[in-house]
């Protein structure tokens, strides 16, 4: 069986959780509580040397970072599938679900903002301002991208590329949470909230939501 090493507030983890339930499979999970920096412990360092949740453990080796964890599920356990065979289609979930990965998470995520409040001295204000400008900035593109695609589509919505779940979707619903955790705006964003909105409606994405993890806090 597999295992996953997660924390329940980790984007990155929760973006794998979400698609070990759609895809129903079994993994045992190991909680690494990056709060208190169990990620910096020897142990866990030896095990992955990048000191990152998440990583899956799996009978031929460890994998670590999400979207290289997300593309071996998908090619392991293709069914149901999380990218399009069309190719435009699937480098364009490709895309978007590097653009939150890859350009918005990092700015956002615990090491960086542990850094803006403990080695830059910023405020509680002023760091909640960095973070909601970098959700604005992504999430006003991406808004404007998942419009532009519509016409593209051959079943349009509920989800970003159409009427199945994709990357995208297992990408962009952290992004969301964590924005809305840390009171984002998200009223410009309509379309991404009704993404959203029907992904959270799904048992498989419910079950991966960081409440419902077992080493979820307050």
């Amino acid at each position: 069986m597999m295992k996953l090493y997660t924390y329940f507030r980790s984007s990155a983890a929760y973006r794998v959780r979400i698609a070990l339930a759609v895809k129903q499979l079994e993994y045992e999970q190991q909680a690494v509580n990056l709060r208190e920096g169990e990620h910096r412990k020897t142990h866990y360092l030896s095990l992955n040397p990048q000191g990152l949740v998440p990583a899956l453990q799996t009978q031929e080796g460890l994998i670590t970072q999400s979207l290289a964890i997300l593309e071996y599920l998908e090619q392991e356990y293709p069914h149901p599938p999380l990218l399009p065979a069309e190719p435009l289609l699937r480098a364009q979930v490709r895309s978007l679900s590097q653009h939150v990965a890859t350009d918005m998470h990092p700015l956002n995520n615990l090491r960086v903002l542990q850094y803006i409040e403990n080695d830059l001295q910023l405020s509680t204000e002023q760091q909640q301002t960095w973070y909601q400008h970098w959700i604005a900035e992504g999430f006003s593109s991406i808004e404007k991208t998942l419009q532009q695609l519509v016409p593209q589509l051959a079943s349009p919505g509920p989800y970003c590329f159409g009427g199945d779940v994709s990357l995208a979707d297992i990408c962009l619903v952290p992004q969301v949470y964590n924005a809305l955790r840390f009171n984002c705006d998200v009223a410009p964003y309509p379309t991404i909230m009704a993404i959203y909105q029907v992904c959270n409606e799904r048992a498989d994405f419910k079950s991966a939501a960081p409440e419902q993890q077992a080493d979820a806090v307050n």
